[in-house]
């Protein structure tokens, strides 16, 4: 696999986790009758993310990852909900069980990968989440030119992301 293969599958699959999570949020905040089939879309993300890191790091490491991110889109999902609702109490606790959840995919990236920065990873991940929330209270708000810029700037936070954990595989094993 050389640089270029690797940086595109990596853009591609943190794409897919933006779209699809937006997707979600536009079908939760809409009730449309396409949910399920956005939500099990949405959790197949994991799985791919899972099936590439295991070519580098065994199926260990890969579906510990995977439940880290299966367990964050799950409580984003609660989150959105709680928010529609307006169940102030339940968002407030699925917001801080969500930053846990982002810490700890930090950790264990960093973990994983010398050239993959723990505090890179955290505001990386931090950022995200604001993104997310953000954008799905413009949503649920009605605000959507607002929502749409966000899921731009979501867009390229997502690419970041994507570029650093190429560019750490491609250092880690000097491809």
């Amino acid at each position: 696999m050389n640089k270029i293969n690797i940086t595109n599958i990596f853009r591609k699959l943190w794409f897919e986790h933006m779209f699809w999570t937006r997707s979600l949020i536009i079908s939760t905040a809409a009730e449309l009758g396409d949910l399920k089939f956005v939500t099990d879309r949405l959790l197949r993300n994991p799985d791919d993310f899972a099936k590439e890191l295991a070519k580098y790091y065994g199926n260990d490491k890969a579906m510990r990852f995977r439940n880290l991110l299966t367990e964050h889109l799950n409580i984003a999902a609660k989150l959105v909900n709680a928010a529609k609702a307006g169940d102030t109490e339940t968002a407030d606790s699925e917001r801080r069980k969500w930053y846990v959840n982002a810490n700890d995919i930090a950790n264990f990236l960093a973990s994983i990968n010398p050239y993959w920065s723990l505090r890179e990873w955290q505001l990386m991940l931090f950022d995200h989440l604001k993104l997310t929330e953000q954008e799905a209270v413009e949503r649920l708000g009605g605000q959507y030119g607002n929502d749409v810029a966000l899921f731009d700037a979501m867009i390229d936070q997502g690419m970041r992301m994507a570029d650093v954990m190429a560019n750490g595989i491609i250092r880690q094993f000097s491809i």
